[in-house]
């Protein structure tokens, strides 16, 4: 700090970033340097990424586990790989904060070297993002993007530093203290109740109604409701369908846990909601993925809608009640509201022999025990390993699906981190949550699809020392794409099979050359001991399953047409 009471910008945005108490930044060289390194003076650790989208991936896990923004950076050319990087974070309403540099305005519109216009880039994946031109701008458009990041609906956000390396805001002067926040929460930062009369009413028409299904969205889990999400379905007799993100709000293995509805889904969660006269859904978007293009419920099906966002209310379905609230704090006004009545436990009884007996078809699956490995044992075998406060940390696609469908979770301490959609993302992600988690256990599942995306990453892992446990179900191709190419090639063995298989890939020996410790699996019986042992280093570790491409995942039930 100079005698006349200013700081440099670096100086101000490394204290400024320390004092929230963050503990890991994300970037990919060469960018910030000045920053990166009064941050690791004050004792927050730079992360040097291999690509900009796995620094943005890797800030994503960290924010979704802390519920706290975490910050990716790159420089100039870099930016439109970490824009890319933000798209799940912002499918995933995940508190992000991109920084990057720009070349000067004197050499904007000019064909300069690596330069393109930065703003469309991060239009569509962020809720706020603007350039910062002077050092005196800093303080205040940081606040901003930290507070856009975390309010109302989280989400990612932007600031583009003048100077290709964001060096000219760095060398500038400010006198404002380095304080971003003056009080730090994590999201939800703010939990309005919803109007009580809104509440009535909804009370009303539940107590009215016989058969009652909830759907638990994200926006419940970011927002913590799996208690009041279990205590009004008690009170409700009502089973509990969830979307994917919020797997294990409650209890997996509840009477009243319906499973994931939509098209990620085991059949008993979309049997179950379309048997409902009543549907509640609890922050919850509503989107294709969990109503399995809107017709998990019915469109004509009578609606409560509890979300935080009024946006969101009968967005998709026409006959909605909406409560604008905090989903918690406005769960727990209703469970008050509704007390605890009489109720016919007809439906709940009828939701519960549907999960049994599905569970008790995949049975055989769970307990088979000679090779190739099932799935099915696999996620068997990661339930039973995962430590009672551990992070279960999945990718898309059918590794989605198995985990959202077969991995059960208590509920309590679990915490459970899917991709929003983008292939590749849980292996960076998984680290960025280890990074967040402590003393926690971070467990990464992915296939072989995915993790071929970020292997480089490996590298930062062992550099890092970041331990997690990283299982790739290895089948030698995109097994969720199977039963689409066979379909298009007519059924003919064989034939188009070449756009989806690739390898076989010996994964530990991809590690050993990366100085990462690798365990293969090829036998059921090894499974348990290899995760016990992942699980118990202080290293990060592959655990490489070997699978085959052609058994299938759960798939959904699908209403008739």
């Amino acid at each position: 700090m100079s005698d006349g009471g200013t700081m440099n910008g670096a100086e101000w945005l490394a204290r400024a970033l320390a004092g929230t108490a963050m503990s890991h930044v994300f970037f990919v060289e060469s960018v910030l340097r000045r920053t990166l390194l009064q941050l690791a003076d004050l004792g927050v650790r730079p992360v040097l990424a291999h690509s900009e989208k796995a620094a943005a991936y890797m800030a994503d896990g960290y924010a979704r586990v802390l519920g706290r923004p975490g910050v990716c950076m790159a420089q100039s050319v870099g930016a439109a790989n970490l824009a890319a990087g933000l798209q799940d974070a912002w499918l995933g309403r995940s508190p992000v904060i991109a920084l990057t540099g720009h070349k000067e305005p004197s050499f904007q519109h000019r064909n300069s070297y690596q330069e393109i216009a930065h703003a469309p880039l991060y239009a569509a994946v962020t809720k706020f993002s603007t350039p910062v031109y002077e050092t005196s701008e800093l303080p205040r458009l940081l606040r901003h993007a930290w507070k856009s990041a975390l309010a109302d609906t989280p989400r990612p956000t932007h600031l583009d530093f003048n100077g290709l390396q964001g060096d000219v805001i760095e060398l500038g002067q400010t006198a404002e203290p380095p304080v971003i926040e003056m009080e730090p929460r994590a999201i939800p930062v703010h939990r309005p109740v919803a109007d009580e009369r809104d509440l009535e009413r909804a009370a009303a028409l539940l107590a009215g109604a016989r058969r009652i299904a909830i759907v638990a969205g994200d926006g419940a889990a970011a927002s913590g409701a799996g208690a009041e999400v279990l205590a009004l379905a008690e009170a409700l007799a009502a089973p509990v369908a969830t979307t994917l993100g919020a797997r294990g709000i409650i209890p997996t293995a509840h009477p009243l846990s319906a499973g994931v509805a939509g098209s990620y889904s085991a059949p008993p969660a979309n049997r179950i909601v379309c048997g409902a006269e009543l549907v509640l859904f609890v922050g919850c978007d509503t989107g294709d993925q969990v109503t399995l293009n809107w017709r998990v419920p019915a469109l004509a099906t009578k609606i409560v809608q509890i979300e935080a966002d009024p946006l969101e209310i009968g967005r998709s379905y026409p006959n909605t009640t909406g409560i604008v609230g905090d989903p918690k704090a406005s769960l727990a006004r209703l469970v008050q509201i509704v007390g605890k009545p009489v109720r016919d436990r007809g439906f709940a009884d009828e939701a519960a022999r549907i999960v049994a007996d599905w569970r008790a078809s995949m049975q055989p699956l769970v307990e088979k025990n000679t090779a190739p490995i099932a799935v099915e044992r696999l996620c068997a075998e990661v339930t039973r390993a995962l430590p009672e406060d551990g992070i279960l940390v999945a990718d898309t696609g059918y590794s989605g699906i198995w985990t959202g469908t077969m991995v059960e979770l208590n509920g309590k301490g679990h915490q459970y981190l899917r991709a929003a959609g983008s292939l590749g993302w849980s292996f960076p992600a998984s680290l960025g949550a280890q990074c967040a988690a402590g003393a926690r256990k971070v467990l990464c599942f992915t296939g072989d699809g995915g993790f071929y995306y970020h292997l480089s990453e490996l590298e930062t892992a062992r550099r890092c020392n970041i331990p997690a446990t990283i299982v790739v179900n290895n089948n030698s191709g995109f097994g969720q794409n199977l039963t689409g190419v066979n379909r298009i090639a007519g059924n003919r063995p064989g034939r188009g099979e070449e756009l989806i298989r690739f390898g076989p890939t010996d994964f530990t020996a991809v590690a050993k050359s990366f100085g990462v410790t690798g365990i293969r699996v090829e036998q059921p019986a090894d499974i348990a001991p290899a995760l016990q042992r992942a699980l118990a280093a202080d290293e990060p570790v592959i655990v490489d399953v070997v699978t085959a491409l052609e058994p299938r995942a759960p798939e959904p039930w699908s209403p008739p047409r």
